[in-house]
């Protein structure tokens, strides 16, 4: 018979001591610049890379982050347009890329930046040839794929920032509604960041009381208290953010410093990122989706397995049949 830990955790990679802290940020952009600082302002690294073609704005970055050192961890910032300077980074976050525009969905992004991470990906490997990627360019699955294959790095190591804001937005909304404060709403987006992401109603739960239990209806269209607009919400917001101000920086910024902050600190920390689904809940297509995992120095070293209904499962296959489709057209 299998142990707890055989039927919970599905291994990926064995875990190696981790080396240094260094942490380069690829893309100084809002986005870029909000994982920046987050990474700085919660002392999750002291050593900090930034990389961008647009010369005068990086240094102009850097110059800013430098003069706050005296209220940070004496962190040491660099920047440049070269490669070379990532050399020695234990995680490279790349943010780089076309932005999103207002009513484009994500995976209309796609080809375009493939074409920039060309340019990117091979370079990071080349000086850092031990570090972990963290995807955050959008649309951040496909995106994730693509690094992972010009990469040449075991797919632990590429990890993309996936769900783990979704679930975050989740949470919010769910402690909106409750009263209760986000850290004690537990519940799971998975699947794509996107359109096609998978509320996991069966799962949601406060204190280990699933709601379910409850309301058996809670996040279907008979629901009568509307628990399903929450998704909705969720899905929406980043349109709606973007709508409002332009773009999106500040949580997808705080969600990757809890990436980064799992990964150096190696805390074993379970979170929804992307990462290979190929013979996950019946997936037989080779995509990254976001799935419960936990993360270390290694980068993923195991896949939650989630006991998911029917319905979530069919929709968790439909999100990487989606996947694969849009991956077949891409021109490396």
């Amino acid at each position: 018979m299998s142990s707890i830990k055989e039927s919970l955790l599905t291994e990926v990679a064995e875990t190696l001591p981790s080396a240094g802290n260094k942490v380069t940020v690829v893309g100084i952009g809002q986005v870029g610049m909000a994982c920046a600082f987050s990474i700085l302002a919660q002392g999750v690294s002291n050593e900090l890379c930034l990389v961008d073609c647009m010369a005068d704005k990086l240094t102009g970055e850097m110059m800013d982050l430098q003069h706050g050192s005296n209220f940070l961890k004496s962190p040491k910032i660099t920047s440049g347009t070269d490669y070379a300077i990532t050399a020695g980074s234990r995680l490279c976050i790349v943010t780089a890329g076309a932005r999103q525009r207002t009513g484009e969905s994500r995976l209309d992004l796609v080809q375009r930046n493939t074409d920039i991470l060309k340019g990117i990906i091979p370079k990071l490997v080349e000086y850092s040839p031990d570090t972990i990627i963290l995807m955050v360019s959008n649309p951040v699955d496909i995106m994730t794929y693509v690094a992972w294959k010009l990469s040449g790095l075991p797919k632990n190591r590429v990890i993309g920032s996936g769900t783990n804001l979704d679930s975050s937005r989740f949470r919010f909304l769910m402690s909106q509604r409750l009263g209760v404060a986000p850290t004690s709403c537990h519940g799971w987006i998975i699947g794509e960041h996107g359109d096609t992401s998978v509320p996991v109603w069966s799962g949601v739960n406060i204190a280990g009381v699933r709601l379910r239990e409850i309301n058996p209806t809670v996040g279907t269209s008979e629901d009568p208290e509307k628990w399903n607009e929450l998704h909705k919400q969720v899905v929406n917001s980043a349109y709606e953010v973007i709508k409002l101000k332009g773009y999106t920086s500040w949580a997808i910024g705080l969600s990757c410093s809890a990436l980064a902050s799992a990964i150096l600190k190696n805390t074993n920390n379970v979170h929804a990122v992307s990462t290979s689904v190929l013979g996950e809940h019946g997936i037989d297509k080779d995509v990254f989706l976001s799935v419960p995992c936990v993360l270390n120095a290694n980068g993923v070293t195991h896949v939650v397995k989630q006991l998911l209904t029917e319905t979530e499962i069919a929709q968790l296959q439909k999100s990487a049949n989606l996947m694969h489709e849009v991956q077949t057209g891409l021109k490396f």
